[in-house]
């Protein structure tokens, strides 16, 4: 490949990474945020909930949505309007006067967000070609998580110096920068006959909104309880309905929002399973180190932003080894070892929780590895997921990945969200999200005991989700080849003009 041909990829890769960067740390920060953003909004324990969950939300609803408008309208229009629409949210959720306003901007945030990860995704497997696309997806991955992971400390940092609205207000150059950088670098993707063009699936968009919709409503019964005690229970047979429709429908549909075909690859349901497993195990980690130390240690969220650096230590780490592992290991061996090590730092971070502030290096040790095993499982997921796809079917693999582990993240958070707070009195649910649970005239009756119990439970309710996940990743196939493996045999291919022999496109071991 010329150099000119390297740099045109790259450089793609490198302006649509700093709008990754941008979504996942506004994403993230916010966790470290949320108890000085309630106290200072005078926002109740619903609306802290959904400060969270509504940007989730509509963000893992659209993903697949925009990955198909993205086919119809093209995906460089579509990935430079969301940019404007989440750098002006950010921009409003700044300035925001109320809980209700920032809910509002957040939502606007989540539907440029959405725009983001989809095209950026279907972005890079357009202008890289196949022997180097799955390095530069694991690359994107790694970015994404890095951003994720980061979050916390940037958003402590700047909500200490700067107020909460600091987080947003840092969040608004790097969109600039973002849509400044892609607007010369990101190519028009090639012009489609009309008369072929595969029309959007209405039916499929909506059902997947509203049945995402219910199974955030499923999952926080403090906000649906709220209204009425059924309503909860309500919502999660709704889910199972619109579930089932949507699949029905999908099944029977000549141009599907999902392809079901994909899905019946033995490879690909695996590592779908394996990604939304380590999402709902992992992601609420940071949320719950953040809450426990805020509302029992009394910890400043620039303190609790500190608190969870090891993660992002550890994912930072095994990321960038990940790649330099491929040659010896196969995808199975690599997931397994991540899952494995993300259920050890789950369980040992729940069994250091106390009714007190946790020494820093009682429980970095666990953060950490919660952080490697998340950086050791993403990569090779995503390339044995690139893998097992058809090539002109490896955008759309990708896309489910991306909502899966959405998903996988809003699961996690309703799911940390409902169970943290369990049992408490109204006045201990909001001194538990504002952080002055430790202050609050209750701990003769209990609360703050059974609040770090409840956050126990969670963590190891996250880690038996986990330890599924590693079981799902002991099936994958041992013939999957990683990808740098592919990479060496298509390179081979092509340099010699034909196509590598069988015998010598064996898996690695």
């Amino acid at each position: 490949m010329s150099g000119r041909a390297v740099r045109g990829p790259w450089r793609v890769f490198a302006a649509t990474a700093v709008g990754v960067v941008a979504v996942f740390l506004n994403m993230s920060g916010l966790a470290v945020a949320l108890p000085t953003i309630t106290r200072e909004l005078g926002a109740d324990p619903g609306q802290a909930d959904w400060i969270l969950l509504g940007y989730m939300l509509v963000t893992t609803a659209l993903i697949l949505v925009f990955g198909r408008l993205a086919d119809i309208v093209g995906r460089r229009s579509l990935y430079l309007t969301g940019l404007v629409v989440f750098t002006t949210g950010t921009g409003l959720a700044a300035l925001s006067p109320s809980a209700g306003f920032l809910i509002a901007a957040r939502i606007v945030q989540a539907v440029g967000a959405a725009a983001v990860i989809t095209n950026n995704t279907a972005l890079l497997t357009d202008v890289f070609p196949a022997r180097t696309l799955g390095r530069a997806l694991g690359w994107n991955v790694t970015v994404a998580a890095t951003a994720q992971v980061a979050g916390p400390v940037v958003g402590g940092a700047a909500t200490q110096l700067l107020g909460w609205r600091g987080l947003f207000i840092v969040c608004v150059p790097i969109g600039l920068i973002a849509i400044g950088a892609s607007v010369p670098a990101v190519p028009a993707n090639r012009k489609r006959d009309a008369g072929t063009r595969e029309p959007f699936d209405l039916p499929g968009a909506l059902l997947s909104t509203a049945m995402l919709t219910a199974l955030v409503l499923t999952l926080t019964p403090g906000v649906t309880a709220a209204v009425a005690d059924w309503l909860p229970w309500a919502c999660g047979g709704v889910t199972v309905a619109l579930f089932t429709a949507f699949a029905v429908v999908q099944a029977r549909r000549a141009h599907p929002l999902v392809d079901v075909a994909l899905l019946r690859t033995r490879a690909i349901a695996l590592v779908l399973a394996a990604v939304l497993a380590n999402a709902v195990g992992s992601y609420a980690v940071v949320l719950l180190a953040s809450l426990h130390e805020q509302a029992v240690g009394g910890a400043s969220s620039l303190e609790a932003g500190v608190l969870v650096t090891p993660v992002a230590a550890g994912t930072l780490i095994t990321s960038a080894a990940a790649g330099s592992l491929f040659d010896r290991f196969t995808p199975r061996a690599l997931t397994t070892t991540g899952m494995a090590t993300t259920a050890c730092g789950l369980l040992g971070f729940s069994l250091t929780l106390s009714t007190t502030a946790v020494p820093f290096w009682t429980v970095a040790p666990f953060l950490f590895l919660v952080g490697a095993g998340t950086g050791l499982f993403m990569t090779p997921s995503t390339s044995a997921l690139m893998l097992s796809a058809p090539a002109d079917r490896r955008g759309m693999a990708n896309g489910l990945r991306s909502t899966t582990q959405n998903v996988g993240y809003l699961l996690s958070t309703a799911l940390a969200l409902a169970f943290t707070t369990t049992g408490l009195s109204e006045p201990a649910r909001r001194a538990a999200y504002d952080g002055t649970l430790n202050t609050l005239n209750v701990l003769a009756s209990g609360e703050l005991h059974r609040f770090v119990a409840n956050i126990r439970v969670t963590g190891f309710v996250l880690t038996g989700i986990t330890l599924i996940g590693g079981a799902v990743c002991l099936a994958l196939p041992t013939s999957l080849r990683t990808a740098r493996t592919a990479d060496t045999a298509d390179a081979r291919s092509t340099a010699n003009g034909r196509p590598e022999p069988a015998t010598s496109r064996k898996a690695s071991p």
